[in-house]
């Protein structure tokens, strides 16, 4: 399953709960920095999962792995330095 999660910009209360769960149940996160991602890990207090760094200059060859990996029944969450990704974020050609 892949799920598209909505970060906090500037403030940790803004992830929802739901948002927390996926994440911490999450086999690998998609990420465009995987230090930024890790440290909202830490801020929140819980265990990271596989980072993976999915961004305009990797996203194209990163791609192939992460369809693997959804085929064999993993579960990613695709998430953005802040904020919804969207179209002009890394991973629009992840959810195409």
């Amino acid at each position: 399953m892949l799920y598209i999660v909505g970060t906090p910009i500037g403030n940790l209360e803004d992830l929802s709960p739901r948002a927390l769960r996926i994440l911490t149940d999450a086999t690998t996160v998609a990420c465009e920095d995987t230090r930024r991602t890790g440290r909202l890990f830490q801020l929140l207090g819980v265990k990271a999962p596989k980072l993976v760094a999915l961004h305009e200059h990797n996203e194209a060859s990163q791609i192939k792995s992460l369809l693997a990996e959804l085929k064999k029944g993993g579960t990613l969450a695709l998430v953005s330095d802040g904020g919804m990704p969207s179209i002009s974020d890394p991973g629009t050609r992840l959810v195409a």
